[in-house]
């Protein structure tokens, strides 16, 4: 990668021992929370791969003991990888580009040419720059999300199962009074029933006996009665099969 100047106006970094005290703390491993975005660099400036590492270096994500810091200092692009990984360190990278609205940068400890681990990763959306969360931080609120609206619908599920069982136990209840108030016997009633009929027994008198039969009439025994019935039921046609009687050989048919 070809070794690019810095942009006009920002000094060259400190050195020695003088500058050494002058050095900002680094940053932080928990800067999710914040963003930067300089809008007079961006307006002075095209965001592309070349620069972009140096609008990284303006925010407070970048740590200026890194070795993309020494290759600036020397004029040499801070992305050169032909350079970095002949160094050992703490380095940022440029991992994914999508030019110009999405650039990923990763940090990383150099152990070897060939082994480099990951540590965090900041991405720069349409100029403003953010501390990418990790993913064990992405799962816990993931979960604690889900969580939470799970929680909310098993509370709203109860509230409307109890709702659910008041209306039936109240329904239960009017009917079942209602039942009993229709089953109940009103003594009072009954007494005063019982009362006029006792009275109107005593008017009406007694029912009079039945007159006699004429003379030479005999009344039929129960035998007798019983036997026409009898002879009905005899003569009276078998039923039908459905099966055999009215199977389908049977059935009429239609040309």
């Amino acid at each position: 990668m070809s070794a690019t100047p810095l942009p006009p106006g920002q000094p060259p970094p400190p050195s020695g021992a003088d500058g050494a005290g002058g050095l900002p703390p680094p940053p932080g491993t928990d800067m999710t929370g914040i963003c930067f975005r300089d809008q007079l660099w961006l307006n002075t400036y095209p965001l592309d791969r070349n620069l972009v590492f140096d609008y990284f270096a303006l925010s407070p994500f970048y740590d200026i003991t890194c070795n993309n810091e020494s290759l600036r200092s020397r004029q040499i692009h801070p992305l050169d990888m032909s350079q970095l990984t002949k160094m050992t360190g703490m380095e940022y990278v440029l991992s994914d580009v999508i030019e110009p609205n999405l650039f990923v940068i990763r940090k990383q400890k150099r152990e070897s040419p060939e082994k480099a681990n990951p540590m965090l990763a900041y991405y720069i959306l349409d100029g403003s720059i953010y501390q990418a969360p990790q993913l064990c931080n992405v799962f816990a609120s993931r979960i604690s999300r889900a969580m939470y609206h799970i929680s909310k619908a098993f509370t709203m599920a109860c509230s409307k199962l109890e709702k659910i069982a008041n209306v039936e136990t109240e329904s239960d209840a009017a009917a079942f009074e209602s039942k009993t108030q229709k089953e109940a016997i009103d003594l009072k009633e009954l007494k005063r029933i019982d009362h006029i009929l006792s009275s109107l027994k005593r008017k009406i008198g007694a029912a009079p006996p039945p007159p006699p039969y004429p003379e030479g009439y005999v009344p039929p025994s129960s035998e007798q009665e019983k036997a026409p019935d009898d002879l009905l039921a005899s003569e009276a046609p078998p039923q039908l099969d459905p099966i055999i009687d009215q199977g389908p050989a049977k059935r009429p048919r239609f040309q």
